[in-house]
């Protein structure tokens, strides 16, 4: 049974319905924006950390985040309507072009809005990078759409960890330091891999959840085409990846002792580990809040350690 019942539309003159800023919070989903707040915030400690860092650039790069994620949000809010695949039967937060909330040709519009704004306010950063940040964030903004979007949408077809840990960990760590630095040190690249990771955990959990409705829209994520004990194999070492990078850092001169700071984050690891390792559905949402909490301490903590020297 769905986790929970969509609030009733409100209706304007013509019977389409109003959407109401309680409703575009909900399309927005503010609790996965952690995915895009912590790169700026690793790659911007890391930067200064190495002194190097400068706040407009940094400042920047996380509206650009934002503004990506927002519009993938709204993007797959849209087409996992129109594909199936968000329907009655769905078991994670309410979607508003399902339930009717706001009509799915204005999700739409605003998804391609947010896009064309990441996209100008990318010409501060095109200014202060030159053409790589042509290159990464129109890259960024295809992708995006094309998580839900387009003719071969990456989320159907097994592709969405790989989006997610790439553009998600490495390239929005390693972009948010190139802006700062105008290079990408080796310790970027090793900064952005726990980024990633813990990123892609968090679609593990929703692919978990939502295993049984994929299959039938026909929506191939990896844990539909492996099976969900290989979802939760990948949960797992997704998790043993992000912690042990501290080390490896620390082991390779890269950073100080304070990136084990990271490691308090752990016990908030133990929740969400036992539900994926053994629930299953509905059950899964709250596996779901616990990465993101997760997600947001580790990334907080591991910022600082990497700026503290």
């Amino acid at each position: 049974m769905p986790s929970l019942s969509p609030p009733a539309p409100v209706l304007g003159a013509e019977g389409r319905p109003r959407p109401t800023l309680k409703a575009w919070v909900m399309a927005i989903r503010p609790k996965t924006l952690t995915a895009s707040l912590m790169p700026v915030a690793v790659g911007t400690g890391l930067a200064f950390g190495a002194g190097v860092g400068r706040w407009l650039p940094a400042l920047a790069a996380l509206v650009g985040a934002l503004l990506i994620q927002i519009g993938t949000n709204l993007t797959n809010d849209y087409y996992d309507f129109k594909k199936g695949a968000d329907t009655a039967e769905r078991l994670g937060p309410v979607r508003v072009t399902q339930s009717g909330l706001i009509s799915p040709g204005t999700v739409l519009a605003a998804a391609l809005g947010c896009f064309g704004l990441a996209i100008l306010s990318g010409i501060y950063l095109v200014w202060v990078g030159g053409w790589p940040i042509v290159a990464i964030g129109l890259t960024s903004v295809l992708c995006g759409y094309a998580y839900t979007g387009g003719p071969l949408p990456l989320a159907y077809h097994g592709l969405g960890d790989i989006f997610v840990f790439v553009f998600f960990g490495l390239v929005a760590v390693t972009g948010t330091y190139y802006v700062q630095a105008l290079t990408v040190s080796p310790a970027a690249w090793w900064a952005a891999i726990p980024v990633g990771a813990l990123g892609t955990a968090l679609l593990v959990v929703n692919n978990l959840r939502d295993a049984h409705t994929d299959v039938k829209a026909h929506k191939r994520t990896l844990v539909v085409r492996l099976g969900t004990g290989a979802g939760k194999g990948e949960y797992l070492v997704l998790l043993a990846a992000a912690f042990a990078t501290p080390f490896i850092l620390y082991g390779l001169g890269l950073a100080s002792a304070w990136v084990f700071l990271a490691l308090l984050s752990l016990p908030l690891a133990v929740g969400p580990l036992k539900l994926v390792l053994g629930a299953q559905g509905a059950a899964l949402n709250a596996a779901l809040g616990g990465t993101a909490r997760l997600q947001l301490v580790f990334g907080l903590l591991f910022a600082l350690g990497l700026f503290l020297r």
